[in-house]
């Protein structure tokens, strides 16, 4: 009785330590995952825009079925990926209207109105753009991403990551992100709202070099709903700037 209890326990024994291995083993490919996706966000985020201070101006040209063709322009000044002013150039009637970022929060300042007014960052800026498409690009800091599978497009291997909104207040609740295998550059993008809707599309096209690397600066963004409706975003003029913090206050905000 005593051998047969003692094989039982061996056995038992030898089951929990090739579950706990399995177990181990399990958890370790999912945090080599985790990690892995980490570096092809960070990576593509580098390729979109410096992590130094810069200075860009952007062209958005919207197409409404029925309605003439909108262009607006506006100068980005941004610091770190999480310090970001965008001011209004064009319409002339709208100049002097400035949306401040910080983190997460975003204000925008209007002439008319003594002091900044809270915006959300998924509240539309102008047509397929939302205020966080300007003015919060980093991806890695608002989102935990997953590698879904690599897909191969024109003869180009890409990762797929699926990138889930770290809280409510991002711009979007998920994106599915297409990025270059061998270059780390950004292709496509889909967003979703958080019943799990698709809103639109983003292409990332015409790399060019500027500052220093090769990047996107030509941003086609569609309704996923209303085929045909879709806002173009030209980046040019980049250049690196030393921008000091007292820039990205409220109390700046009337002085720029």
């Amino acid at each position: 009785m005593n051998a047969k209890l003692h094989r039982y326990l061996a056995i038992m024994t030898a089951l929990i330590a090739v579950a706990y291995i399995q177990l181990a083993s399990g958890a370790g490919v999912a945090t080599d995952d985790v990690g892995e996706a980490r570096r092809i966000l960070e990576k593509a985020d580098q390729i979109r825009f410096p992590n130094q201070g810069f200075e860009v101006e952007v062209r958005i040209n919207t197409v409404t079925t029925g309605q003439s063709p909108e262009v607006r322009k506006y100068q980005i000044l941004s610091k770190g990926n999480t310090n970001t002013l965008v001011m209004v150039t064009e319409p002339a009637s709208e100049r002097g209207q400035i949306m401040l970022m910080k983190d997460r929060d975003l204000w925008i300042y209007l002439p008319s109105v003594s002091q900044p007014v809270r915006l959300s960052l998924g509240q539309r800026l102008t047509g397929q753009v939302a205020n966080g498409d300007l003015a919060r690009a980093n991806f890695s800091g608002d989102y935990s991403p997953k590698i879904l599978r690599d897909d191969v497009i024109n003869g180009e291997t890409y990762h797929v990551l699926e990138l889930t909104a770290v809280d409510k207040s991002v711009t979007y609740s998920k994106v599915l992100y297409w990025v270059n295998k061998s270059n780390s550059r950004p292709h496509r993008a889909e967003f979703y709202s958080l019943s799990n809707r698709l809103l639109k599309t983003c292409r990332y096209e015409n790399y060019q070099t500027q500052v220093g690397a090769m990047r996107p600066t030509r941003l086609v963004m569609e309704d996923a709903l209303r085929k045909g409706e879709e806002s173009v975003l030209e980046y040019s003029s980049m250049k690196l700037r030393d921008l000091p913090d007292r820039m990205f206050t409220k109390d700046q905000l009337n002085k720029l």
